[in-house]
């Protein structure tokens, strides 16, 4: 029973919470200041990814591999000013924003919950840009730099910003239907995944695949990558919680754990089968950990984020050893490491969600994850594969055998990576050459 002295206390809550739900939003300079961070943390992440990838191709192509990252920057970053944002994040109808953010139309002097709109529309351009350079890697050494161009301008503003309209924006089709995707792993990785697998079939396999090795010629480059992108997760993860608050704190440390989790995993697997624990092996475990736990790492707790890790580095390596059965040169697999970690991550956030008490019963809520998942594959398997054709009649997909031989960086950026630095000659590198 209340007491006297208790009812004026009540009501003097009761009308402050009133007043809170009719008060319009606040900027949290604290929430600001991190997200600014978090953003330059998931900019930095593409860099990262450029190295991480250039490093795993040979040295006549590394030049071109890495600037399809860097390119990717550039284009969707201008892309998503001019209509990407708007597709994504302005209300219309379920699959699609309309386009009264143009320019980023609007947005001076507006909040996005705590923080100014244009910092939640730079937050997600990173998002937007990441997700496109991921799909460089099922196709590096063959496809000519303007086709890629081209494709990934057409990919960003058909394809993602749509999907992630249905995911995040208001009024989505599987926000509405309670689809669970904390950071991306519907969005970016098994968009990308599928993308990049489709990509590899339609170009066809690199010269000599499956006849001739395909080694690292950096391993160096992949470490350096795979350090870049773990450091710069941390804000692609804890960032999407758009805040400074417990739900960061959450992500941050679920992403570490599944990361360290999936690392060890997979050089478990590479001893199991009588191998050695790689260099390699251990960067790509990291990568693949960091993928599985981006749906999850808001919902999930932090035991439950160490099996997503595990299950989801399993499930990629047993992907990465059929490969040959896919029938498609996906040249550092985009699809084992993104798409299969993207799918066991989105499924896995449904089977653990309850665990912070973020979904509905497990079986209810990986129906609802089963459902966004295969939709996010035939819109993004279907979507790539008319934009390839359609390029294709524009620009011929792939370079000239002869360059592809010879290496593509001087006949799409007239550089080489390597150079004895007076002639301007190549210098020999012996490993995966």
């Amino acid at each position: 029973m209340l007491t006297k002295r208790a009812l004026p206390l009540l009501t003097l809550l009761t009308a402050s919470a009133a007043l809170a739900q009719d008060a319009k939003p606040v900027l949290d300079t604290g929430d600001t200041a991190w997200m600014i961070v978090a953003a330059a943390l998931v900019l930095f992440m593409t860099p990262g990814l450029a190295f991480f990838y250039g490093g795993l191709t040979n040295s006549r192509s590394v030049l071109n591999t890495m600037m399809m990252s860097f390119v990717s920057i550039g284009l969707v970053f201008v892309l998503w000013m001019v209509g990407g944002y708007s597709i994504a994040f302005t209300e219309n109808n379920p699959f699609f924003g309309n386009l009264s953010a143009f320019g980023f139309n609007g947005l001076a002097g507006e909040l996005s919950g705590t923080i100014p709109a244009y910092v939640f529309a730079a937050f997600q351009a990173m998002f937007a840009i990441i997700a496109l350079a991921l799909i460089s890697g099922a196709v590096i050494e063959r496809m000519r730099f303007g086709a890629f161009i081209l494709f990934g301008a057409l990919w960003s503003l058909l394809l993602y910003s749509p999907l992630a309209h249905m995911v995040w924006g208001p009024g989505g089709f599987l926000l509405t239907l309670g689809a669970l995707d904390f950071a991306g792993g519907t969005v970016i990785h098994i968009a990308a995944g599928i993308s990049a697998l489709v990509a590899a079939l339609v170009l066809g396999p690199r010269l000599g695949a499956g006849r001739v090795a395909h080694a690292p010629h950096n391993v160096p480059f992949v470490l350096i990558g795979a350090a870049i992108l773990w450091f710069g997760w941390i804000g692609f993860n804890a960032g999407s919680a758009l805040g400074a608050n417990q739900t960061a704190a959450l992500a941050f440390i679920t992403t570490c754990a599944a990361t360290a989790a999936a690392m060890l995993t997979w050089l478990f697997w590479e001893s199991a089968r009588g191998g050695k624990p790689t260099a390699v092996g251990a960067a790509t475990g990291l990568v693949v950990g960091l993928v599985a736990i981006t749906p999850a790492c808001g919902f999930v707790s932090p035991w439950a984020s160490l099996v997503v890790g595990a299950l989801g580095a399993t499930a990629s390596f047993w992907v990465v050893q059929a490969k040959s059965a896919l029938k498609a040169d996906d040249a550092l697999d985009v699809f084992a490491c993104h798409g299969v970690a993207g799918i066991v991550g989105a499924l896995l956030t449904g089977a653990f969600a309850w665990t912070t008490g973020s979904g509905k019963p497990f079986w209810e809520q990986m129906g609802i994850q089963a459902l966004a998942i295969l939709i996010a594959v035939v819109l993004t398997g279907a979507g790539t594969f008319i934009l390839l054709k359609l390029v294709g009649l524009v620009i011929p997909l792939r370079v000239t055998a002869s360059q592809e031989v010879s290496g593509i960086d001087i006949a799409s950026h007239a550089e080489q990576g390597y150079t004895d630095g007076e002639t301007g000659l190549s210098t020999p590198v012996m490993i995966g050459d």
